[in-house]
């Protein structure tokens, strides 16, 4: 017995639409250790995420809180964000934007003693970079340069 061609494609579009949302399902499943969440310190410490969670943590570095360690690569500072107080380790290479009082994204793991361990730092410049070669003009004169690259 035969299928009528308007069952048929209904049928294609019930399989379809099944592939489809397996598809999906997969993707999600494998991706779920890939999402990174970001905490603000006040968050991190009222709510720690489990030590193994990769998450981002987001803030102002303190002054006076930089330190390098021995080896010179490894550094220590502390993330506030006005609330809340969290130290953060980062082996490595750090961002020549770094620096006391500006923000900071650090991307890493809670430690089981509540210090952030950071796999990668993202400095964050304030909304008042200009450019080295633009410091010394004048508004107009920087709007000029700007308006002759377009």
């Amino acid at each position: 017995m035969a299928i009528k061609a308007k069952h048929q494609r209904l049928v294609l579009l019930v399989i379809a639409l099944v592939v489809l949302i397996g598809a999906a399902l997969l993707a999600a499943w494998a991706l779920r250790n890939q999402a990174s969440y970001f905490y603000v310190p006040s968050e991190i410490v009222a709510n720690p995420p489990e030590p193994d969670r990769a998450v981002r943590l987001g803030g102002m570095v303190e002054k006076g809180s930089i330190k390098t360690e021995s080896d010179g690569v490894t550094i220590a500072f502390v993330v506030q964000d006005g609330k809340a107080r969290v130290p953060v380790v980062f082996k490595g290479i750090v961002p020549s934007l770094f620096v006391e009082g500006s923000g900071v994204v650090a991307e890493g793991k809670m430690g089981a003693d509540g210090t952030f361990v950071a796999d990668n730092l993202l400095a964050k410049h304030d909304e008042n970079y200009v450019p080295r070669e633009m410091q010394s003009m004048t508004a107009e004169q920087a709007k000029n340069v700007v308006a002759e690259t377009k």
